[in-house]
């Protein structure tokens, strides 16, 4: 059994200092693909100077990134190594409230100390990094706001999910994973309705789009493409930040646009509306239905291997556990599901990015459209300060979007 258990504890070690390192190395060839002179594309766009920044602040996220997943990996193996797991795993069980609502607490403690840790530097992202590139709009009273927020719904909606997650697996038998992948996928569908009517509003003010010639070219747009909307919005998204986008929410009738307001001070009226057309490419396409389908797959998949490794005495060992639990199980589970979690997340990478490709041919129909498009996402590209030369092997293993560079290549082909 002492075998057994060092072998499950090299295997998540390994895990995590080989997701650590392939993050380096891939941090590391972004920096250095990073090219001096101006693409050809963007040469009526940008300077000099302003592609400087852009490529400024990609070293400095990308470094501050290192910092902080340094961190946060030694943090955690000093954790695991020290029995951290299973002191609060003691901790909870000395209220004597049962064995789901000591989940609860058990998951709830470990997401509260890893939020508490992160706390910092998320501030510093925000307050430092961001403020210095001028993206930054938040306050302190704004950013505290959002965390109690947060808090509130994890609480609210978390607590809730766990609590069915846990009796399905500590009632039901052989078949909990199935019901709790039915259960979970019902519950996210509902989300899907619920969140731009009571989430949304928490966070930003959403406010109908004002009469006017934009307001004429979206609807006239939408009706020639036969997509029916219930409303268009504009967001406050300079609230917290300057950077620009746009977004649909909703399913059919309840279908709703959405754009930053800092999208419309950006954006001309054409470029707005291909920028839209891209957006409804997607729904034209079938691909928000398609990514959905394969996210509840990938949720099935979870929950039945999971169900492999409730009661799994040798990985209750690699965490020094005195006792074994469902809750025990999701968390540790969590980490050998990691190496499968980056291969399916590559997948659905490659899948997204000849979405993309698809939804930009959508909406480049007709040509006039497809060029406002292209000076759209030059302008979203300059206005974020977008890396525009990330390395392949980054896009590869991590962008859900092709490079701009290859999306107005495409465009102009």
């Amino acid at each position: 059994m002492v075998v057994a258990m060092n072998n499950w504890l090299l295997l998540i070690i390994v895990f995590l200092l080989g997701d650590y390192f392939l993050e380096q190395i891939l941090s590391y060839l972004n920096i250095k693909a990073l090219d001096n002179k101006v693409p050809e594309e963007f040469q009526d766009t940008i300077d000099a100077e302003k592609y400087r920044k852009s490529q400024e602040y990609t070293r400095a996220t990308s470094k501050f990134g290192l910092v902080q997943s340094t961190f946060s990996i030694l943090v955690l193996l000093v954790f695991l190594l020290s029995g951290g797991f299973n002191s609060v795993d003691l901790f909870v069980r000395s209220f004597q409230q049962g064995s789901i609502v000591s989940g609860i607490l058990y998951i709830g403690i470990l997401l509260l100390l890893s939020s508490i840790l992160a706390l910092p530097f998320s501030f510093y992202s925000t307050f430092v990094i961001e403020e210095r590139f001028g993206f930054n709009n938040t306050t302190i009273k704004t950013f505290c706001t959002d965390i109690i927020k947060g808090l509130f719904l994890s609480i609210l909606i978390g607590v809730p999910i766990l609590y069915l997650i846990l009796w399905f697996f500590e009632t039901t038998g052989g078949f909990a994973w199935l019901y709790c992948w039915i259960g979970l996928t019902l519950v996210s569908i509902v989300l899907q309705f619920l969140a731009p009517v009571l989430i949304m509003p928490l966070f930003n003010k959403f406010t109908p789009l004002e009469d006017g010639k934009l307001k004429e070219k979206v609807l006239s747009f939408a009706k020639e493409a036969s997509f029916s909307i219930q409303g268009i919005y504009t967001m406050d998204g300079s609230k917290r930040s300057s950077k620009l986008n746009a977004f649909f929410t909703g399913f059919g009738k309840f279908r709703k646009i959405v754009f930053y307001d800092t999208l419309l001070e950006k954006l001309d009226e054409d470029e707005i509306v291909a920028v839209l057309a891209h957006e409804m490419g997607h729904y034209k396409k079938r691909h928000i239905f398609k990514m959905m389908a394969i996210s509840i797959c990938h949720t099935g998949l979870l929950f039945f291997l999971l169900s492999l490794f409730i009661g799994n005495e040798n990985l209750f060992a690699a965490f020094q556990m005195d006792n074994l639990s469902t809750y025990g199980a999701l968390i540790f589970f969590s980490f050998l599901f990691s190496p499968v979690n980056l291969l399916l997340g590559i997948a659905i990478n490659v899948l997204s990015r000849k979405h993309e490709f698809q939804a930009d041919h959508y909406a480049a129909d007709p040509p006039s459209r497809g060029k406002a498009l292209v000076s759209g996402l030059k302008k979203l590209s300059v206005a974020n300060l977008s890396n525009l030369t990330p390395h392949p092997a980054m896009v590869f293993f991590h962008y859900s979007h092709p490079p701009v560079l290859q999306r107005i290549q495409a465009l102009q082909e």
